[in-house]
């Protein structure tokens, strides 16, 4: 081989390698960006257990009213203003298997009956059937037991026909869905039901109850002041932007 071309061919080996070292540093800096960029940001959002902290039940159901179990958590996963957590916020149904939601959404449940913590308060919402829910006997039996334990049960909506079913609440005061108090009363004639077209809350004792959908806002406010205060509570109610809704005129 001339020796004049051998110094070239080492040279240009040289430079190949090198070119391949930095398109293999590109590539790996290309694919650290691309990985970054799909970083799961639901870490920053998870609020862990405190078993330090009340805890409030979602109870949840197939069929269920959505605005009913949203309400609640809106309410009560709010930090305080110095962003400390203040509460533990879960949802309960009868098995793992997600719940499909009145609107169509699935929602994957905290816990089970059986698994489930113990509850400072239990939210039961409602459906527009509730004739399942009405005679599945362990969501029955779930309520009575948790009932127990709670300072404070709260139904929504048509959740009172669960209340009734238990029989927890038998001799106070109870409101249900605009149109259904009269049935309510026929079928738990032990429950005091309240007029439901003048009356959108009503609270006796540790028992709460509601007209339900967004009308559940009222039940969770009224339980977060008696739970915090009523700073804490103006403060969720600036949070939510509720003065918005109050004042909305078409």
């Amino acid at each position: 081989m001339n020796t004049r071309i051998l110094p070239l061919l080492i040279i240009a080996i040289i430079l190949s390698s090198c070119n391949s070292n930095t398109s293999k540093t590109n590539v790996e800096t290309k694919n650290l960006n691309h990985n970054e960029t799909k970083t799961d940001t639901l870490t920053k959002h998870l609020k862990p257990y405190n078993p330090e902290l009340p805890t409030i039940g979602l109870l949840m159901f197939n069929g269920v009213l959505q605005s009913e179990v949203i309400a609640t958590s809106d309410v009560f996963s709010k930090p305080s203003e110095t962003h400390q957590q203040l509460f533990n916020v879960v949802t309960i149904a009868e098995t793992e298997t997600p719940i499909t939601t009145e609107e169509g959404i699935r929602m994957l449940p905290d816990y089970t009956f059986t698994t489930c913590p113990k509850l400072s308060a239990l939210f039961v919402p409602s459906a527009y059937d509730m004739f399942a829910q009405v005679h599945n006997d362990e969501l029955v039996s779930f309520i009575k037991r948790k009932n127990m334990e709670t300072d404070y049960t709260v139904s929504n909506c048509a959740g009172a026909q669960l209340i009734g079913k238990s029989g927890i609440a038998d001799g106070h005061k109870i409101v249900t869905w605009i149109g259904g108090g009269e049935q309510l009363q026929k079928d738990y004639p032990n429950l005091k039901v309240q007029n439901d077209s003048l009356i959108a809350f009503v609270e006796d004792g540790k028992f709460s109850s509601s007209n339900g959908n967004l009308a559940s806002y009222i039940s969770a406010l009224n339980l977060l002041e008696k739970m915090t205060s009523f700073e804490h509570r103006e403060f969720v109610e600036s949070y939510l932007y509720l003065d918005r809704l109050q004042n909305w005129k078409r």
